[in-house]
């Protein structure tokens, strides 16, 4: 006969949350990974009312008439817009448990590091009303980690460098802990930024999220690449005010991205300098693991072996390192609450 503590685990699924600028992902405990969709909501300004989330409110990026908006709730890693990322939290927990459930589940949800005590307390409130019965928050970076299967646990040097859609979680672990960690709110969405300017001031070519995402993940690089790409790209013409095609170049892409891959490989130099010596020997043998969307970015590796002198490693599922990380984390409640953030 099931127990009553059986009886709870089953109707309470202890989830995972990446609650990320760009995605959101989230594990169920014994499924892994059952829902991966962009942090987008489209809300109908006439009357308030949500249209889509998710996969469906990006597709209607940049093409929604006037009184429907798509709105990204999340900025730089936190919470912008409170009510809208509670609606959506609601909506990704009801996609992963697919059922109606009876009991409320345990939530771990992975932030970045350098958020203030008012931007947490949004965060665990938006769970809590999304029917969550305990919260803990994990570092971003240290969730990565796990997730990367570094050897957190363990007294030795882990640096890892997380670079999402809203910011760059810089941290070296150790025996549990982070030693050094630094959020910078560089990331993807800088990325994406930096090509619609730079494509903008040099073509008088305007365009939009999607098309500058697309040429970041087609052609964007950090580093020369051995072959050059060239992509065509439709936008507006500023001048003329009518739509336009041009073709760029790798070369261009790597122009307009050169500033913010600068301040990511500058934070990482930083934690090096920061790092204690001991440690610092230990990342010399172990090398820097890098994980998230933006380690995608070609030739990133290259760019930051030539910088730091150090081996360069990406994790072997970049995107989803810190919700399996903050998933594993569900496995084990006393490590969990030891290095979970207050």
């Amino acid at each position: 006969m099931l127990n009553l503590r059986s009886i709870f685990s089953y109707f309470s699924e202890d989830l995972a949350i990446d609650l990320g600028t760009a995605n959101t992902l989230v594990y169920v405990r014994g499924q892994g990974i059952v829902v991966n969709e962009p942090s987008i909501v489209a809300i109908n300004k006439l009357n308030n009312k949500i249209e889509a989330i998710g996969r469906e409110a990006k597709d209607m990026l940049g093409r929604t008439p006037g009184n429907i908006v798509a709105i990204k709730p999340m900025k730089d890693g936190v919470i912008a817009d409170f009510d809208i990322t509670e609606e959506m939290l609601k909506y990704f927990i009801r996609r992963a448990h697919k059922r109606n459930i009876l009991l409320s589940p345990r939530i771990v949800i992975c932030i970045p590091s350098e958020i203030t005590q008012v931007e947490k307390r949004a965060v665990r409130e938006s769970a809590f009303r999304a029917k969550a019965s305990e919260v803990y928050l994990l570092e971003e970076a240290m969730a990565a980690a796990i997730g990367a299967g570094l050897p957190i646990t363990e007294p030795g040097g882990n640096l890892i460098v997380d670079i999402g859609g809203g910011t760059t979680d810089i941290a070296v672990i150790s025996l549990s802990g982070p030693v050094y960690s630094r959020s910078v709110r560089v990331a993807g969405n800088e990325m994406d930024e930096s090509i619609i300017q730079y494509i903008k001031r040099k073509h008088n070519l305007l365009i939009g999220e999607r098309t500058a995402e697309e040429v970041k993940i087609k052609i964007g690089s950090a580093a020369p690449l051995e072959e050059k790409l060239t992509m065509e790209i439709k936008g507006r013409d500023l001048i003329e005010g009518i739509p336009k095609t041009i073709t760029i170049t790798d070369e261009e892409v790597r122009e307009a991205l050169s500033d913010t891959v600068d301040t990511i490989v500058n934070a990482v130099r930083v934690a090096l300098e920061r790092t204690p010596p001991e440690l610092s020997a230990d990342i010399v043998d172990k090398g820097v693991v890098l994980t998230g969307g933006g380690a995608l970015l070609k030739n990133l590796d290259v760019r930051m072996k030539n910088e730091t002198g150090l081996p360069i490693f990406l994790a072997e599922d970049p995107l989803c390192s810190a919700v399996l990380g903050t998933g594993k984390m569900l496995e084990d409640i006393p490590l969990l609450k030891r290095i979970s953030m207050q």
